[in-house]
């Protein structure tokens, strides 16, 4: 049985793994959770992968986990860790297989008066429109010069090619690209993978789902984003596809062999790693940076067949010009970034696996519509139950590396939810409360049933509780697309 470290208590809502806990700790792991989220973790082996993380060398100040942690590849879903660019290392599994990760929010000029009529007809557009499901094709389809074009442009290729417009790309993490890619260390394996998943959904927990404002906690802030109650938005969670997910395949294969010639090993194999200022740290990061830039092309594109849907719908002006972005955050991701680390300030490679930047205001980073609140956070929920729209604070600098969550956050695994949910009574429970589903597979939707997932308003109400966050407005749902 997988060894449970001890978690000392160190505030209401942050709990310590003593670096005494487990041998070879270079520093403490810190969760961010409450007691009824700390239900969803006991006995579960994500904690004892935030004390194996903790272990590598060249980590910042503390290995940090989220209040939606759970198992995963590495580190948990929902770690966080920074590393001296020096002495430090760049591992594929503390940013995940789906490189890039993101959520994106879109509004819409429509209220839910206008949109609930014609709701069924929106999602099945949009379900044409944007291709879903595994190995999901159907979108623009690539030649090897252009995949190269997008692997080095991101976002920006997609409005070049008529997929977007120049006012999308302030609202994107990054401006929707990241520098540094390297395309040509993305491997052919990978190349073949990306060439027909441009503008496509995937499945798993990636979704595109309209709703509806519900509450707002920050007026100002909500203003700002143009977001007001009743006003229908559209939510996308979706990633690289199979170009990210085979990049780390790669990677995490060539870093293996690495260390096995070199005689290494470390406490758990799937943290295979290497040095931030090796060539196989440089090569890696180049190609994430590449698998990165996919990922943003991949949602403007999707954003486009979510404005075609609109306009088809609703008349050309609900679409084309009525949807709008107003943010994409990524997760999955390694970035070099500054931070205050034993009273000094430095450069260091900050891994986010299932989590988000959570800057605050004043940052160059936040668009500069957004600079006097903070940059905005975009937690899903699940088909069931809001989403949240937060607000990165102060303090999560010097808590979190200026981390928040990216999700609720799993309680059941893929499989254990389609042994305890069934198709029709998800389906039929999610009518009953107005909300229609369509997906490419039964198995899309049991597998991210409601009750698979834990509570989105205790995840929030910690990160909001641990200076992480602050609520700025909640959405629901009316209708979900689903791979």
């Amino acid at each position: 049985m997988t060894k449970v470290p001890a978690l000392v208590q160190r505030d209401e809502f942050t709990y310590e793994i003593p670096v005494s806990e487990v041998p070879g700790m270079r520093v403490p792991g810190i969760l961010f959770s409450n007691p009824a989220l700390l239900q969803g973790v006991a006995g579960d082996p994500s904690l004892m992968q935030l004390a194996n993380v903790a272990t590598l060398p060249g980590i910042e100040r503390n290995a940090l986990a989220m209040p939606d942690i759970h198992f995963g590849y590495g580190f948990p879903v929902g770690g966080v860790a920074a590393f001296d660019l020096v002495e430090g290392v760049v591992s594929p599994g503390g940013i995940g297989y789906d490189i890039n990760c993101g959520v994106r929010l879109l509004r819409t000029g429509l209220t839910i008066d206008d949109v609930r009529p014609r709701l069924a007809a929106l999602v099945d557009r949009l379900y044409r429109e944007v291709p879903s499901g595994v190995g999901s094709k159907g979108g623009r389809t690539l030649n090897a010069g252009e995949i190269d074009e997008v692997l080095a442009g991101g976002a920006a290729w997609a409005v070049e090619h008529g997929l977007g417009r120049p006012d999308d790309l302030v609202y994107q993490e990054e401006g929707g690209c990241l520098p540094g890619a390297l395309p040509a260390e993305v491997g052919e394996s990978a190349h073949r993978r990306g060439l027909r998943q441009l503008g496509t959904l995937g499945s798993g927990n990636h979704f595109l789902e309209v709703q509806a404002v519900d509450e707002l906690f920050y007026p100002e802030f909500a203003a700002a984003l143009g977001l007001e109650r009743g006003r229908v938005v559209v939510m996308l969670h979706t990633g690289s596809r199979g170009l990210g997910h085979q990049v780390a395949t790669d990677f995490i294969q060539r870093m293996d062999q690495r260390l096995a010639s070199e005689g290494v090993q470390l406490v758990d194999r799937q943290l295979s790693c290497a040095p931030v200022s090796s060539d196989d740290g440089a090569r890696y990061l180049g190609a994430m940076a590449a698998a990165a830039n996919f990922a943003w092309a991949n949602r403007q594109a999707i954003t486009a067949g979510v404005r075609r849907s609109f306009s088809a719908v609703f008349g050309e002006a609900a679409g084309d010009a009525g949807v709008e972005v107003v943010y994409d955050i990524a997760h999955n991701m390694a970035k070099v970034e500054e931070h205050r680390t034993d009273g000094t300030s430095k450069k260091v490679l900050v891994h986010r696996k299932g989590a988000t930047r959570a800057f605050p205001a004043g940052r160059d980073e936040v668009p500069a519509a957004y600079r006097p609140y903070g940059q905005p956070v975009l937690i899903p929920g699940d088909m069931g139950t809001a989403s949240y729209v937060l607000a990165g604070l102060p303090t999560s600098m010097e808590r979190s590396f200026g981390s928040s969550c990216h999700g609720a956050g799993r309680r059941l695994s893929r499989h254990a939810a389609v042994r305890t949910f069934r198709y029709e009574e998800v389906t039929k429970a999610l009518a009953g409360r107005g909300i229609l589903v369509r997906s490419a597979s039964r198995e899309g939707v049991t597998e991210e049933a409601p009750g698979a997932y834990k509570d989105v308003e205790e995840v929030v109400r910690v990160a909001e509780g641990a200076g992480l966050t602050r609520r700025v407005a909640r959405l629901v749902p009316l209708g979900v697309v689903k791979g």
